[in-house]
């Protein structure tokens, strides 16, 4: 049996650390990505974290194959303010004697729901069940370092859900409440045989909706020891139900979608 739940976490801050820099400023993703998120559900049931270089940490190693999904919470159009920290290190091993200065663009009060696919048979989904209903952790979650530690309440931001596999054929669109992969995108108001599209005709004016895209990892390539990045949509426009989306869940209490990968 699975179970399909949503953790809501937040933060003052956050710092999801891009393998690149933009005139000396160290970026962060916008959204929570699913590496990241594998880390703190690891932290919260005590597993093990990086130790040994070449070797995968336990947390990544138990939690790998666990289907999630993401939607943010009390954001602009899908993005978080951001404010640039300068840090000092002065310690003499790490910068050669000198002062080492950098910059980081860091989110301010990042938000995020988080829905986990958990298989009852499993023992870390059902110690993470219990862990996340009652509001406990081995470990201290962060967002990206240790400074910005990640909270939630157990009566407030932990959820189950009733849900089908699919998309339910009684429908004329997809309301997708979390982000999804969108493969290749086509905007088009004209109804189309088939292919990926959102449905403008389907809103009042389309004037309070919006897109928002990034490029986000999904995972990571074992053989290279590198993110698996794919193309990420949030939207609050409808969604085609000819879309060739993969991996949808229905809340049916909700009446909305979420991708989970």
């Amino acid at each position: 049996m699975n179970r399909l739940i949503s953790v809501d976490f937040h933060a003052d801050f956050g710092f999801f650390r891009k393998p690149d820099t933009n005139d000396g400023i160290n970026l962060s993703y916008n959204m929570l990505h699913k590496p990241a998120l594998l880390g703190i559900l690891g932290a919260i049931i005590g597993l093990e974290g990086y130790k040994e270089r070449g070797k995968w940490p336990e947390y990544y190693q138990k939690l790998k194959d666990m289907k999630v999904g993401l939607e943010p919470l009390n954001h602009e159009k899908g993005n978080f303010q951001k404010t640039v920290i300068k840090y000092s290190n002065t310690v003499g091993y790490a910068n050669k004697g000198t002062n080492y200065l950098t910059e980081e663009a860091t989110l301010i009060a990042p938000a995020y729901r988080c829905y986990l696919l958990l298989k009852d048979e499993n023992e870390y989904h059902q110690k993470l069940y219990a862990y996340l209903k009652e509001g406990k952790a081995e470990f201290i979650p962060y967002f990206g370092k240790n400074e910005f530690t990640a909270w939630w309440e157990s009566s407030k931001h932990f959820k189950e859900y009733h849900f089908l596999e699919g998309i339910q054929t009684s429908v004329k669109s997809l309301n997708i409440q979390s982000l999804f992969i969108k493969g290749e995108l086509s905007v088009n108001q004209q109804k189309a045989d088939e292919g990926f599209f959102f449905s403008l005709d389907e809103t009042d004016s389309g004037l309070d909706n919006y897109f928002f895209f990034e490029r986000l990892p999904a995972g990571f390539n074992e053989k290279l020891k590198q993110y698996e990045l794919a193309n990420f949509t949030y939207s609050t426009f409808p969604i085609s139900k000819n879309a060739s989306l993969e991996n949808l869940y229905y809340l049916e209490q909700q009446n909305c979608y979420v991708q989970l990968n």
